[in-house]
């Protein structure tokens, strides 16, 4: 098995990891480098086809991973809350393939090649 390591140690990039993923389920789409969004697909996908399972064991595997934040400010409804109630029953009936990778070009300062990816 490989994967990207992205020039960061274990914990770096597990928490790197966790945020974008957090941060991908909370706003629907981000903008990112195309290396950390083909990481992140795997475990988004994961965490959804948990939240289609739906039941207290995977509710809990997602809690441990997505870090709880508000959706909004004037909203208590948590990312979690989201995953499972919003998000997991638009893709019942689909089996994978639940983010999409936009190309957008080359970064302006190191021309790293940038990318939106976003929930189908």
């Amino acid at each position: 098995m490989s994967y990207r390591k992205l020039g960061r140690t274990t914990g770096a990039r597990k928490a790197l990891f966790r945020s974008l993923v957090t941060d991908l389920f909370q706003y629907g789409r981000i903008e990112t480098t195309e290396a950390k969004a083909k990481e992140i697909r795997k475990t988004a996908d994961k965490m959804i086809t948990l939240a289609k399972r739906g039941d207290l064991h995977a509710r809990r595997q997602v809690a441990a991973f997505v870090r709880p934040e508000p959706v909004s400010d004037d909203s208590d409804l948590d990312v979690i809350q989201k995953l499972f109630t919003e998000i997991a029953p638009r893709f019942a009936d689909r089996n994978g393939g639940y983010t999409r990778i936009l190309k957008l070009g080359p970064r302006r300062g190191d021309a790293a090649p940038m990318v939106i990816i976003e929930l189908v």
